[in-house]
Protein backbone atom coordinates (compact mmCIF):
# COMPACT_ATOMS: atom_id res chain seq x y z
CA UNK A 1 0.00 0.00 0.00
CA UNK A 2 1.42 3.60 -1.24
CA UNK A 3 1.67 6.47 1.09
CA UNK A 4 -0.87 8.16 -0.30
CA UNK A 5 -3.34 5.10 -0.29
CA UNK A 6 -3.26 4.87 3.24
CA UNK A 7 -3.97 8.36 3.53
CA UNK A 8 -7.15 8.14 1.49
CA UNK A 9 -7.81 5.19 4.11
CA UNK A 10 -7.13 6.76 7.13
CA UNK A 11 -9.06 9.28 6.08
CA UNK A 12 -11.84 7.68 5.12
CA UNK A 13 -11.40 5.71 8.97
CA UNK A 14 -11.51 9.17 10.63
CA UNK A 15 -14.46 10.04 8.82
CA UNK A 16 -16.92 7.23 9.23
CA UNK A 17 -15.57 7.80 13.09
CA UNK A 18 -16.13 11.08 13.56
CA UNK A 19 -19.72 10.66 11.43
CA UNK A 20 -20.37 7.94 14.80
CA UNK A 21 -18.88 10.28 17.57
CA UNK A 22 -21.58 12.91 15.84
CA UNK A 23 -24.32 10.56 15.80
CA UNK A 24 -23.83 9.65 18.98
CA UNK A 25 -23.25 13.32 20.29
CA UNK A 26 -27.11 14.18 18.36
CA UNK A 27 -29.32 11.09 19.45
CA UNK A 28 -28.22 12.21 23.17
CA UNK A 29 -28.30 15.69 23.08
CA UNK A 30 -24.98 15.89 24.79
CA UNK A 31 -23.88 19.77 25.67
CA UNK A 32 -20.05 21.06 24.41
CA UNK A 33 -18.88 23.60 26.61
CA UNK A 34 -18.98 27.01 25.24
CA UNK A 35 -14.62 27.36 25.05
CA UNK A 36 -12.75 25.21 24.24
CA UNK A 37 -10.35 23.59 26.37
CA UNK A 38 -6.90 24.66 24.47
CA UNK A 39 -7.94 28.09 26.61
CA UNK A 40 -7.76 26.52 29.77
CA UNK A 41 -4.81 26.64 32.20
CA UNK A 42 -3.02 23.29 32.41
CA UNK A 43 -4.16 21.87 29.20
CA UNK A 44 -1.66 19.01 28.58
CA UNK A 45 -3.07 17.45 24.81
CA UNK A 46 0.32 15.29 24.86
CA UNK A 47 -0.26 12.95 28.10
CA UNK A 48 0.30 10.63 29.93
CA UNK A 49 -3.18 10.08 29.31
CA UNK A 50 -4.28 6.94 31.90
CA UNK A 51 -7.50 5.14 31.07
CA UNK A 52 -9.70 2.15 32.35
CA UNK A 53 -9.95 0.20 29.90
CA UNK A 54 -11.97 -3.67 29.03
CA UNK A 55 -9.26 -5.00 26.78
CA UNK A 56 -6.13 -3.81 24.63
CA UNK A 57 -8.29 -3.72 21.29
CA UNK A 58 -10.53 -1.20 23.23
CA UNK A 59 -7.22 0.46 24.17
CA UNK A 60 -6.21 0.45 20.48
CA UNK A 61 -9.39 1.83 19.24
CA UNK A 62 -9.25 4.72 21.72
CA UNK A 63 -5.43 5.56 20.72
CA UNK A 64 -6.50 6.06 17.08
CA UNK A 65 -8.33 8.71 18.21
CA UNK A 66 -6.41 10.40 20.72
CA UNK A 67 -2.73 10.99 17.78
CA UNK A 68 0.52 11.40 19.47
CA UNK A 69 -0.92 11.15 22.78
CA UNK A 70 0.33 8.65 25.61
CA UNK A 71 -2.21 6.31 26.38
CA UNK A 72 -1.29 3.93 29.66
CA UNK A 73 -4.37 1.53 29.84
CA UNK A 74 -5.30 0.44 33.19
CA UNK A 75 -7.68 -2.85 34.02
CA UNK A 76 -8.24 -1.23 38.04
CA UNK A 77 -7.90 1.66 40.24
CA UNK A 78 -4.63 -0.04 41.77
CA UNK A 79 -2.92 -0.03 38.52
CA UNK A 80 -4.11 3.53 37.98
CA UNK A 81 -2.43 4.70 41.06
CA UNK A 82 0.91 3.55 39.49
CA UNK A 83 0.49 5.58 36.63
CA UNK A 84 -0.68 8.50 38.21
CA UNK A 85 2.20 10.94 39.40
CA UNK A 86 2.83 11.38 35.58
CA UNK A 87 -0.84 11.90 33.97
CA UNK A 88 -2.67 14.64 32.72
CA UNK A 89 -5.90 12.87 32.61
CA UNK A 90 -7.52 10.16 34.37
CA UNK A 91 -10.39 8.77 32.24
CA UNK A 92 -13.09 6.12 33.98
CA UNK A 93 -12.06 6.24 37.96
CA UNK A 94 -11.97 9.14 40.49
CA UNK A 95 -10.90 8.98 44.25
CA UNK A 96 -9.14 11.42 46.72
CA UNK A 97 -6.30 9.01 46.44
CA UNK A 98 -5.79 9.39 42.46
CA UNK A 99 -6.47 12.75 42.63
CA UNK A 100 -3.62 13.62 45.32
CA UNK A 101 -1.35 11.07 43.47
CA UNK A 102 -1.63 12.91 40.22
CA UNK A 103 0.31 16.89 40.57
CA UNK A 104 0.20 17.29 37.26
CA UNK A 105 -3.71 16.20 36.33
CA UNK A 106 -5.59 18.87 34.56
CA UNK A 107 -8.81 15.92 32.90
CA UNK A 108 -11.04 13.63 34.88
CA UNK A 109 -14.02 11.93 32.82
CA UNK A 110 -15.90 9.63 35.37
CA UNK A 111 -17.99 6.62 33.51
CA UNK A 112 -20.96 7.75 35.14
CA UNK A 113 -23.71 10.38 35.27
CA UNK A 114 -23.38 10.76 39.00
CA UNK A 115 -20.38 12.33 39.50
CA UNK A 116 -20.42 13.20 43.35
CA UNK A 117 -17.44 10.74 44.04
CA UNK A 118 -15.14 13.12 42.17
CA UNK A 119 -17.28 16.36 42.91
CA UNK A 120 -16.81 16.12 46.86
CA UNK A 121 -12.66 15.23 46.36
CA UNK A 122 -12.54 18.02 44.10
CA UNK A 123 -14.42 20.72 45.84
CA UNK A 124 -11.67 20.14 48.46
CA UNK A 125 -9.02 21.34 46.84
CA UNK A 126 -8.06 24.58 45.30
CA UNK A 127 -6.83 22.98 41.95
CA UNK A 128 -8.50 23.72 38.83
CA UNK A 129 -9.63 20.85 37.25
CA UNK A 130 -11.99 19.85 34.22
CA UNK A 131 -14.29 16.89 35.61
CA UNK A 132 -16.45 15.40 32.50
CA UNK A 133 -19.08 12.46 33.23
CA UNK A 134 -21.30 10.38 31.23
CA UNK A 135 -25.26 12.01 31.17
CA UNK A 136 -27.29 10.63 28.87
CA UNK A 137 -25.13 8.46 28.28
CA UNK A 138 -27.36 5.39 29.93
CA UNK A 139 -31.08 7.48 29.94
CA UNK A 140 -32.83 5.01 28.13
CA UNK A 141 -32.07 2.16 29.79
CA UNK A 142 -32.61 4.00 33.32
CA UNK A 143 -35.54 5.23 32.04
CA UNK A 144 -36.74 1.61 30.52
CA UNK A 145 -36.22 0.29 34.29
CA UNK A 146 -38.77 3.01 35.42
CA UNK A 147 -41.27 1.71 33.66
CA UNK A 148 -40.45 -1.97 34.00
CA UNK A 149 -41.08 -1.08 37.91
CA UNK A 150 -43.78 0.82 37.41
CA UNK A 151 -45.59 -1.60 35.19
CA UNK A 152 -45.11 -4.39 37.54
CA UNK A 153 -46.80 -2.69 40.30
CA UNK A 154 -49.82 -1.34 37.93
CA UNK A 155 -50.21 -4.67 36.80
CA UNK A 156 -49.89 -6.73 39.53
CA UNK A 157 -47.43 -8.74 37.90
CA UNK A 158 -44.82 -9.29 40.99
CA UNK A 159 -47.33 -11.55 43.26
CA UNK A 160 -48.32 -13.63 40.17
CA UNK A 161 -44.56 -13.90 39.13
CA UNK A 162 -44.19 -15.22 42.89
CA UNK A 163 -47.27 -17.38 42.41
CA UNK A 164 -45.81 -18.72 39.45
CA UNK A 165 -43.52 -21.33 41.20
CA UNK A 166 -46.79 -22.77 42.91
CA UNK A 167 -48.36 -23.77 39.94
CA UNK A 168 -51.24 -21.99 40.99
CA UNK A 169 -54.18 -20.74 38.75
CA UNK A 170 -55.03 -17.34 40.60
CA UNK A 171 -56.60 -14.84 38.02
CA UNK A 172 -58.17 -13.16 41.24
CA UNK A 173 -55.22 -12.81 43.18
CA UNK A 174 -54.73 -9.11 42.68
CA UNK A 175 -58.11 -7.54 42.18
CA UNK A 176 -59.06 -5.47 39.70
CA UNK A 177 -58.74 -2.20 41.44
CA UNK A 178 -55.05 -3.44 42.36
CA UNK A 179 -54.22 -2.89 38.95
CA UNK A 180 -54.47 1.11 38.01
CA UNK A 181 -54.40 2.07 34.56
CA UNK A 182 -51.77 4.50 33.45
CA UNK A 183 -53.50 6.21 30.90
CA UNK A 184 -54.82 9.73 32.30
CA UNK A 185 -52.71 9.31 35.44
CA UNK A 186 -50.36 12.42 36.52
CA UNK A 187 -46.25 11.61 36.59
CA UNK A 188 -44.64 13.20 38.73
CA UNK A 189 -40.42 14.16 37.72
CA UNK A 190 -38.18 15.33 40.05
CA UNK A 191 -35.09 16.18 37.73
CA UNK A 192 -35.91 16.78 34.27
CA UNK A 193 -32.04 16.12 32.89
CA UNK A 194 -31.42 13.21 30.46
CA UNK A 195 -32.89 10.86 32.97
CA UNK A 196 -36.15 12.64 33.48
CA UNK A 197 -36.50 13.22 29.69
CA UNK A 198 -36.14 10.00 28.93
CA UNK A 199 -39.26 8.44 31.32
CA UNK A 200 -40.71 11.65 30.13
CA UNK A 201 -41.25 10.32 26.49
CA UNK A 202 -42.01 7.14 27.77
CA UNK A 203 -44.41 8.16 29.91
CA UNK A 204 -45.99 10.54 27.33
CA UNK A 205 -45.82 7.43 24.92
CA UNK A 206 -48.51 5.63 28.00
CA UNK A 207 -50.85 8.77 27.61
CA UNK A 208 -49.79 9.78 31.06
CA UNK A 209 -49.68 13.52 31.80
CA UNK A 210 -46.62 14.69 33.25
CA UNK A 211 -45.14 17.26 35.35
CA UNK A 212 -41.51 18.32 36.35
CA UNK A 213 -39.49 19.57 38.64
CA UNK A 214 -35.92 20.95 38.02
CA UNK A 215 -33.43 23.69 39.63
CA UNK A 216 -33.24 25.85 36.71
CA UNK A 217 -37.23 26.42 35.94
CA UNK A 218 -36.14 25.94 31.98
CA UNK A 219 -39.16 24.60 30.15
CA UNK A 220 -39.15 21.29 29.00
CA UNK A 221 -40.47 19.25 25.82
CA UNK A 222 -44.18 20.51 24.67
CA UNK A 223 -46.08 17.38 25.98
CA UNK A 224 -44.85 17.94 29.59
CA UNK A 225 -47.90 20.10 30.97
CA UNK A 226 -46.06 22.34 33.63
CA UNK A 227 -42.16 22.81 34.20
CA UNK A 228 -41.73 24.13 37.86
CA UNK A 229 -38.84 25.19 40.42
CA UNK A 230 -38.13 23.25 43.46
CA UNK A 231 -40.51 25.64 45.86
CA UNK A 232 -43.39 23.97 43.94
CA UNK A 233 -42.70 20.26 44.90
CA UNK A 234 -45.10 19.37 47.36
CA UNK A 235 -48.05 20.94 44.81
CA UNK A 236 -47.03 19.09 42.34
CA UNK A 237 -46.55 16.06 44.51
CA UNK A 238 -49.70 15.80 46.11
CA UNK A 239 -51.80 15.92 42.38
CA UNK A 240 -49.07 13.26 41.07
CA UNK A 241 -49.61 9.05 40.85
CA UNK A 242 -46.28 8.37 39.74
CA UNK A 243 -43.61 10.07 41.58
CA UNK A 244 -39.85 9.71 39.96
CA UNK A 245 -36.79 11.21 41.54
CA UNK A 246 -33.66 11.34 39.07
CA UNK A 247 -31.90 14.59 40.75
CA UNK A 248 -28.40 14.50 41.25
CA UNK A 249 -26.75 14.05 44.98
CA UNK A 250 -26.38 18.32 46.29
CA UNK A 251 -26.28 19.71 49.66
CA UNK A 252 -30.14 20.79 48.09
CA UNK A 253 -31.49 17.57 47.42
CA UNK A 254 -29.92 15.55 50.39
CA UNK A 255 -32.67 14.15 52.00
CA UNK A 256 -35.18 15.62 50.10
CA UNK A 257 -37.43 13.01 50.06
CA UNK A 258 -38.15 13.57 53.87
CA UNK A 259 -41.72 12.96 56.07
CA UNK A 260 -43.04 16.02 55.20
CA UNK A 261 -42.64 14.64 51.17
CA UNK A 262 -44.31 11.15 51.71
CA UNK A 263 -47.22 12.93 54.07
CA UNK A 264 -47.74 14.83 50.92
CA UNK A 265 -48.50 12.04 48.63
CA UNK A 266 -51.84 10.53 47.47
CA UNK A 267 -52.03 7.33 49.41
CA UNK A 268 -52.64 5.82 45.97
CA UNK A 269 -49.54 6.54 44.58
CA UNK A 270 -46.25 5.28 43.85
CA UNK A 271 -42.50 6.56 44.45
CA UNK A 272 -39.44 5.36 42.34
CA UNK A 273 -35.76 6.59 43.25
CA UNK A 274 -33.28 5.79 40.27
CA UNK A 275 -31.30 9.43 41.17
CA UNK A 276 -29.10 9.06 44.77
CA UNK A 277 -29.98 7.32 47.68
CA UNK A 278 -28.93 9.69 49.97
CA UNK A 279 -31.95 12.09 48.61
CA UNK A 280 -34.43 9.90 50.80
CA UNK A 281 -34.66 9.90 54.44
CA UNK A 282 -35.01 6.13 54.60
CA UNK A 283 -36.55 5.78 57.08
CA UNK A 284 -39.32 8.32 56.56
CA UNK A 285 -39.71 6.57 53.60
CA UNK A 286 -40.15 2.88 55.64
CA UNK A 287 -42.88 4.53 57.69
CA UNK A 288 -44.71 6.47 55.13
CA UNK A 289 -45.09 2.96 53.72
CA UNK A 290 -46.09 1.14 56.84
CA UNK A 291 -48.09 3.62 57.63
CA UNK A 292 -50.38 3.41 54.11
CA UNK A 293 -49.36 7.41 53.10
CA UNK A 294 -48.03 5.99 49.92
CA UNK A 295 -49.38 2.46 47.56
CA UNK A 296 -45.51 1.53 47.05
CA UNK A 297 -41.90 1.89 46.04
CA UNK A 298 -39.29 1.02 43.29
CA UNK A 299 -35.96 1.98 44.06
CA UNK A 300 -32.83 1.00 42.40
CA UNK A 301 -30.58 3.55 44.91
CA UNK A 302 -31.22 2.98 48.58
CA UNK A 303 -29.19 4.91 51.74
CA UNK A 304 -26.88 2.96 53.09
CA UNK A 305 -26.34 1.28 49.80
CA UNK A 306 -25.95 -1.67 49.72
CA UNK A 307 -28.91 -2.03 52.00
CA UNK A 308 -28.61 -4.47 54.89
CA UNK A 309 -30.17 -7.85 54.50
CA UNK A 310 -32.33 -7.27 57.73
CA UNK A 311 -33.26 -4.29 56.73
CA UNK A 312 -37.35 -3.79 56.64
CA UNK A 313 -37.54 -2.59 53.50
CA UNK A 314 -36.45 -6.31 51.68
CA UNK A 315 -40.10 -7.94 53.26
CA UNK A 316 -42.45 -5.23 52.05
CA UNK A 317 -44.93 -7.03 49.82
CA UNK A 318 -45.20 -2.94 47.87
CA UNK A 319 -41.34 -2.48 47.39
CA UNK A 320 -39.68 -3.24 44.15
CA UNK A 321 -35.67 -2.83 45.48
CA UNK A 322 -32.67 -3.69 41.96
CA UNK A 323 -29.03 -2.96 43.41
CA UNK A 324 -28.45 -0.29 41.63
CA UNK A 325 -28.24 -2.03 38.00
CA UNK A 326 -30.84 0.41 36.05
CA UNK A 327 -28.00 1.59 34.06
CA UNK A 328 -27.13 -1.66 32.63
CA UNK A 329 -27.81 -3.39 29.08
CA UNK A 330 -25.66 -5.02 26.66
CA UNK A 331 -25.39 -1.17 24.78
CA UNK A 332 -24.10 0.84 27.94
CA UNK A 333 -20.45 -0.50 27.74
CA UNK A 334 -20.20 0.88 23.99
CA UNK A 335 -22.00 3.86 24.01
CA UNK A 336 -19.78 5.21 27.17
CA UNK A 337 -16.75 4.51 25.10
CA UNK A 338 -17.85 5.99 22.17
CA UNK A 339 -18.85 9.47 24.46
CA UNK A 340 -15.20 8.29 25.87
CA UNK A 341 -13.67 8.42 22.45
CA UNK A 342 -15.07 11.36 21.42
CA UNK A 343 -14.00 13.67 24.38
CA UNK A 344 -10.88 12.25 23.98
CA UNK A 345 -10.50 13.50 20.41
CA UNK A 346 -11.67 16.59 21.60
CA UNK A 347 -9.07 17.31 24.38
CA UNK A 348 -5.94 16.38 22.41
CA UNK A 349 -7.35 18.76 19.85
CA UNK A 350 -8.28 21.47 21.99
CA UNK A 351 -11.79 21.61 20.64
CA UNK A 352 -14.90 21.97 23.31
CA UNK A 353 -15.37 19.30 25.65
CA UNK A 354 -18.54 17.80 26.07
CA UNK A 355 -20.89 17.43 29.31
CA UNK A 356 -18.50 19.74 31.37
CA UNK A 357 -19.36 19.23 35.15
CA UNK A 358 -20.25 22.21 37.31
CA UNK A 359 -18.14 21.47 40.53
CA UNK A 360 -19.77 24.17 42.38
CA UNK A 361 -22.97 22.88 41.43
CA UNK A 362 -22.40 19.13 41.84
CA UNK A 363 -23.82 18.27 38.42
Amino acid sequence: MTKETRWIVASTLLGIATAAAGDIVSELGLRSADEPVRQMENWSPAGPIVVRVDSPERLAWLQESAGDALLIGVYDEAEALVAMPQATALLGYCSRELIAAAPYLHWIQVFTAGAERCVEPLADTNRDLLLTNMQRVTSAQIAEHVMGMLLSFSRGLAPYIRQQASGRWNPDLVPRNGRPGLNGKTMLLVGLGGIGTAVAQRAHGFDMRITAVRASGRPGPDYIAEVAKPDQLLRLAAEADVIVNSVPITDATTGLFDAKFFATMKPTAYFFNVGRGRSVITADLVAALQAGELAGAGLDVVDPEPLPADHPLWQMPNVIITPHISAGSDQALDRIFQVLRENLRRYVNGESMLSVVNIERGY
